[in-house]
């Protein structure tokens, strides 16, 4: 059963001493935002991490299939629904029975989670259509500005044995570790039942979406990203579909406030900050607190 209720929330997480999101424009540096300083993790970072953990978790259960992966070759992933519906496909473009044309992008939808949550476009030499997905996020920003340290490393290993004999005479490889000491991010988004309604989104769906976000840091560990966690999920859930309050005036009730340490410096930890939620006065909207 699709859901049947809009929801919005907003999604807490912090960094210590790893690399949140690199920005290959800027040698992976952590990504900022030059006018506040303060740091950016993209929709597109935090979709890959909870895309990696369905992948871990579901994706030999029938439904749970990941489109979008490491290596995955998107023609031979849409080329399985004409398979599977025994529909012959034209160069680039969709069957021309519309009915056709619809059974290949619900069978998409059907097979590959991503797809029902996210959306895609398939418009690739194998054309599947595009479907726009009921789940968006915003970009993460942090709480306070960030400073990224820059910190020099070496190699003792070698790989040539030129290099060794380089390395006799005292000379290392040498590379750089870009980190964030500490940093609180967060994150707003959304869930439109009436988009669920296209893709096929679930109940069961929601849920399993719901599990990303609490584990999907402790499965996407590396030497790269240090220590990131899950902090706080307040969801805010609307009577119906349409939805009962505008989403701005929802998240505005989540504050997210300094209570150690200097505002204009940057945070040392979780516990510098207090978090306080406004559930007073609501209209056609429950607030949950998953964790």
């Amino acid at each position: 059963m699709t859901i049947q209720n809009r929801y919005e929330f907003v999604y807490l997480f912090d960094v210590s001493n790893g690399n949140p999101n690199g920005d290959p424009d800027a040698g992976n540096m952590p990504r900022l935002d030059p006018e506040s300083s303060k740091g950016l993790v993209t929709d597109v970072c935090l979709k890959r991490k909870i895309r990696n953990f369905i992948e871990l978790t579901d994706e030999k259960t029938s439904g749970y299939e990941i489109y979008v992966k490491e290596k995955s070759i998107l023609n031979l992933q849409n080329n399985e629904a004409y398979k599977a519906l025994g529909i012959e496909h034209v160069s680039k473009k969709l069957p021309k029975d519309i009915n056709d044309a619809n059974k290949i992008t619900s069978w998409m939808c059907e097979h590959f989670f991503d797809i029902r949550a996210f959306g895609a476009v398939m418009t690739t030499e194998v054309n599947c259509g595009q479907v726009r997905g009921p789940v968006q996020l915003a970009f993460a920003k942090s709480i306070d500005p960030i400073i990224p340290l820059e910190i020099s490393i070496t190699r003792m290993a070698v790989t040539t044995e030129k290099e060794a004999e380089e390395q006799a005479g005292g000379n290392r490889t040498m590379g750089r570790k870009h980190i964030v000491p500490y940093g609180l991010y967060r994150v707003h988004g959304f869930i439109s039942a009436k988009l669920a309604e296209k893709t096929g989104f679930s109940e069961t769906d929601l849920e399993k979406f719901w599990q990303a976000l609490a584990l999907m840091f402790e499965h996407d560990r590396s030497a790269a990203r240090g220590e990131m966690a899950a902090r706080k999920l307040v969801v805010f859930k609307h009577n119906d579909a349409l939805g009962n309050v505008p989403a701005h005036a929802l998240f505005e009730r989540v504050k997210v406030d300094r209570i150690n340490g200097e505002k204009d410096t940057p945070a040392s930890s979780f516990s510098d900050y207090k978090i306080s939620i406004d559930k007073t006065n609501l209209q056609g909207v429950t607030i949950e607190e998953k964790f």
